[in-house]
């Protein structure tokens, strides 16, 4: 569910995004807060399900704060509510950048994907393990999907449960690995995939989209320092429609697609504060 269209430094849900992707390796050395600029080119499906490709270059600021409440650094931006040794209860955000028509053939007539913003609560629970040694977790994001095009309409809500393992590797490489489902209710569903009776066309039928499951997911983030105030760092993920609540739309042409990211970070501005943990 991505691409993009218009300015991006006017979208402060990218700027929050991209952070996590920005933030240093070293938790210990960590500043309390890093000012900086993030380049990044991306290949990416349109959505799940979609057989066309969008690609994008993107330069945005980044802001990465790490206080006790409010969070923004590689893990996610948010407000934490509660943190034990285990556990960690926060409110958190995160964007997806829309589609328009011209970006999928296939939505011809229909209303353009805007750029979607998600807030919510996350439960974080770490099962297993440490940074250095390899640490497993499970994710657990509820959060309500707002429309940033389209004066914030509200789209719908999506839960997206996952099992993550991350590690800091030698030599300042961090990696982290994902996977889980992605699931929305009967709004988020048809905004999407659904097809009204007055946008039907030949080969492109009428549909009613259904709440459930929207895509399967595996993804990967590889980053690395260079030197003190620049930062390297790839992404992928494979989505699958596999079973998907609503595989049947004719807006789904491909059951499973794949997007690829590469960027460099660059901090400009740092604080001599450490982060408070």
């Amino acid at each position: 569910m991505s691409g993009h269209t218009g300015p991006a430094w006017r979208r402060p849900a990218a700027v929050l995004l991209l952070a996590a992707a920005a933030g240093s390796a070293d938790a210990a050395a960590d500043p309390r807060w890093e000012v900086g600029a993030v380049a990044l080119g991306v290949d990416q499906q349109a959505y799940p399900g979609a057989s066309d490709r969008v690609r994008r270059g993107l330069l945005l600021p980044y802001f990465i704060y790490r206080g006790d409440v409010l969070r923004a650094d590689r893990e996610g931006a948010g407000l934490r509510a509660f943190r034990s040794r285990d556990l960690e209860l926060d409110v958190s955000a995160a964007a997806a950048f829309g589609a328009s028509a011209t970006d999928v053939p296939a939505r011809r007539g229909l209303e353009p994907l805007g750029t979607m913003v998600e807030v919510g609560p996350r439960l974080r629970w770490t099962l297993a393990g440490t940074r250095e040694a390899g640490r497993w977790r499970l994710d657990l994001p509820l959060r309500a999907v707002f429309d940033l095009e389209h004066q914030l309409a509200h789209r719908g809500f999506v839960l997206q449960p996952g099992v993550a393992w991350d590690r800091e590797g030698a030599a300042g490489w961090t990696i982290n690995l994902t996977a889980g489902a992605l699931l929305g209710d009967r709004r988020l569903a048809s905004t999407y995939y659904g097809v009204p009776a007055a946008a039907a066309l030949p080969g492109r039928p009428a549909y009613d989209a259904r709440a459930g499951l929207v895509a399967w997911r595996l993804g990967a983030t590889l980053s690395r320092p260079l030197g003190r105030d620049w930062r390297v760092f790839g992404f992928a993920r494979i989505d699958s429609v596999a079973g998907a609540a609503n595989r049947a739309s004719p807006l789904v042409t491909q059951q499973t697609g794949g997007t690829l990211g590469l960027g460099v970070a660059y901090t400009w501005l740092r604080s001599a504060a450490a982060a408070v943990d």
